[in-house]
């Protein structure tokens, strides 16, 4: 089978189920595995956010929203010159890949009948089914199924940890400026990890909030979860916050329980590594609980300018 993966979750989740040298097609996002880099890449960014500020970004996303312009741009003589089986796209945000409108005029100007398979989950479950739906979709049903389970059992094995423990309120901050909550399964995933996502609702899009929404809310703990962006990234944009009289009042804030994290590998994509991303909060939120180790560089609190890996090895 010859598979094109237009977003870098399901890029991860074919390579998860076996399937890595099927894949013809990525987008220039896709860098997970590392054995996927070099394949053609036939989706692009029509905005270069690398020197950036979030409100710059925020700006042209806006802008290209009124204008009803695309965020993406796809090559569809390099698609076609990959002559996929299977293309797996999305339908949940046009914001973070290419719409599936696109994906259709770009079908349609094909030679062959590629099959179309939609991801568009808002919840964790809906995660879940879509490795199952990916499996199928691939002939790898089995293994799709087997790795279902082995993240379910990761996240039984975090409900177990936490429970019974106090649960802080937390503000995942998915974008700085303008401000948003985490939407979808973000809410979820604190709720799993033993503590209240006060700002975002479970398996609705992430929103602008207001300054004043922040300080009534007034969080013990935020995780900047910034859509697309790293630990690194996401602390270049600290004086963004720090120049905000409000942000200076926050309860997390003068408790020092801020903290920043590798969004781009472990909230924004909903593949496999969402449970890893569980795991994350479950770690910042309740340290002393946390059994498993999290990825090196996944997250560091604010302030601190080494990296750090929370919890012991897992056994």
């Amino acid at each position: 089978m010859r598979i094109a993966t237009l977003l870098p979750s399901a890029t991860e989740i074919v390579c998860a189920l076996g399937l890595a040298d099927e894949i013809v097609a990525v987008t220039h996002e896709c860098d997970y595995p590392p054995e996927i880099r070099g394949r053609p890449v036939v989706v692009r960014s029509l905005i270069d956010a690398a020197g950036l500020a979030s409100g710059e970004i925020d700006a042209r996303v806006e802008g290209a929203a009124r204008r009803g312009e695309s965020l993406y741009q796809i090559d569809v003589e390099a698609l076609a010159a990959a002559g996929p089986d299977l293309l797996i796209t999305q339908d949940l945000c046009r914001v973070c890949a290419l719409p599936s409108m696109d994906v259709d005029a770009a079908v349609a100007a094909l030679p062959g009948a590629p099959r179309v398979l939609r991801l568009h989950p808002h919840r964790l479950d809906e995660i879940l089914d879509d490795i199952v739906a990916v499996g199928a979709a691939t002939g790898r049903a089995a293994q799709a199924h087997r790795l279902v389970g082995r993240l379910r059992e990761r996240i039984a094995r975090v409900e177990a940890a936490v429970r019974g423990r106090p649960r802080p309120g937390v503000f995942c901050m998915e974008w700085l400026d303008p401000p948003f909550c985490g939407g979808h399964w973000m809410p979820e995933l604190v709720a799993l990890a033993g503590g209240r996502e006060l700002l975002g609702q479970a398996g609705r899009p992430s929103s602008r909030v207001g300054w004043d929404a922040i300080v009534r809310a007034s969080p013990e703990v935020i995780v900047l979860t910034v859509c697309g962006f790293d630990v690194a990234r996401t602390q270049q944009e600290l004086p963004l916050l720090e120049a905000r009289p409000e942000w200076r009042d926050l309860a997390a804030v003068r408790a020092g329980r801020v903290y920043a994290t590798d969004a781009s590998s472990y909230f924004s994509r909903s593949g496999p590594r969402v449970v890893d991303g569980l795991e994350i909060l479950a770690a910042i939120l309740h340290p002393e609980a946390a059994r498993w180790a999290t990825p090196p560089d996944a997250w560091a609190p604010v302030g601190e300018s080494s990296r750090r890996r929370a919890g012991p090895p897992s056994a």
